[in-house]
């Protein structure tokens, strides 16, 4: 959370935190997570799997699995805190002006309605006031047509088996679309996709963000997807954000040494074929997580006092925010092409 940045954000997480269940010592799955996302804003959220991206964003739209609560902290969406709206109120917010995309679209599309069913049903839930079956079906064509979906009319009266994978990317992309919202959570909308289709989808993403002036909060493992995208990231370990700043800057200069084990990691264009750099160990059981820093047991750069204090998340240079005691000294990266 950059409190050098002076536009009102359009949705801040301050201290986020969440556990399997409420009694002493269940494990935490979010452990304070802040994050701001300014209006018009694509931020990306990035780390291995378990680090606790996808939980953020059910926790902002408070879809958490049963098992899971939230025990502190607030999100404030355009002023209000949604973890304290009733849940009717909560409704109006949740698919209206938040929403959300999933990887493996075919799989959360209803097999049995077609696409225009589908699409007809949100936009009727969420119009602002009455209208006519021919004027929802004219907006349902309409969102086909910004996705790029050739002869929108006709695919319609399509079922999800009848589109590739890329096609029903882009419907699920209309599906959130359909309640115009000012925030997408997109969580790892390309991972199931091959390289040129996840090209077009990330081209698709900026392109509507743009036009609509969306915020949009990327999910994603693939910090080159992120680079592509993205105008500012946010990384995250073992249930914590443990760097934050614009994307350019944290590519290139990374100040937490397991961002930049990630960009190590990365392959280059042009490069002889080599080994990719990689990081030792795995990341931590949240029920068994290390003393001091999380991350110490697998950093290259680790002194003795990293097992034992656990670091703060603080600015380290300009709209730069890490959570390593030695930011400063962590060396940078070489350059690598996304």
């Amino acid at each position: 959370m950059d409190a050098t940045v002076n536009t009102i954000p359009l949705v801040s997480v301050s201290g986020l935190r969440a556990s399997l269940g409420r009694e002493a010592g269940a494990p935490e799955i979010l452990r304070g997570v802040s994050l701001d996302i300014a209006p018009g804003e694509i931020v990306g959220l990035v780390g291995e799997s378990g680090s606790g991206k996808t939980m953020t964003a059910l926790s902002m739209l408070r879809l958490l699995p049963s098992v899971i609560e939230v025990t502190a902290g607030a999100v404030t969406f355009d002023g209000r805190d949604l973890l304290a709206l009733r849940p009717g109120e909560m409704q109006k917010v949740r698919g209206g002006r938040i929403a959300m995309i999933f990887q493996d679209a075919v799989r959360h599309l209803n097999p049995v309605f077609t696409v225009g069913q589908q699409l007809e049903a949100v936009i009727r839930a969420h119009a602002r006031t009455r209208l006519s079956k021919a004027e929802i079906r004219a907006q349902a064509i309409d969102l086909l047509n910004q996705v790029k979906i050739v002869d929108p009319e006709k695919r319609l009266d399509s079922y999800p088996h009848q589109f590739s994978g890329g096609m029903a990317q882009r419907v699920m992309i209309a599906l959130a679309l359909s309640g115009s919202p000012d925030l997408l959570l997109a969580d790892e909308p390309t991972s199931a996709l091959d390289v040129t289709v996840q090209a077009e989808i990330l081209l698709l993403l900026r392109s509507i963000a743009r036009s609509r002036g969306m915020s949009i909060l990327f999910i994603s493992h693939n910090l080159g997807a992120v680079w592509q995208l993205c105008d500012r990231v946010c990384v995250m370990y073992a249930g914590e954000v443990v760097e934050d700043a614009a994307t350019d800057t944290i590519v290139r200069r990374p100040k937490h040494p397991y961002t930049r084990a990630l960009i190590k990691a990365l392959p280059k264009l042009g490069q002889a074929r080599t080994r990719l750099a990689n990081i030792p160990g795995s990341m931590p059981a949240l029920s068994n997580l290390p003393g001091g820093c999380s991350f110490h047991p697998r950093c290259a750069f680790a002194h003795a006092d990293c097992a034992t204090i656990s670091p703060e998340l603080r600015l380290v240079d300009t709209r730069h925010l890490a959570r390593c005691r030695y930011a400063e000294t962590t060396p940078a990266v070489e350059e690598v092409q996304p």
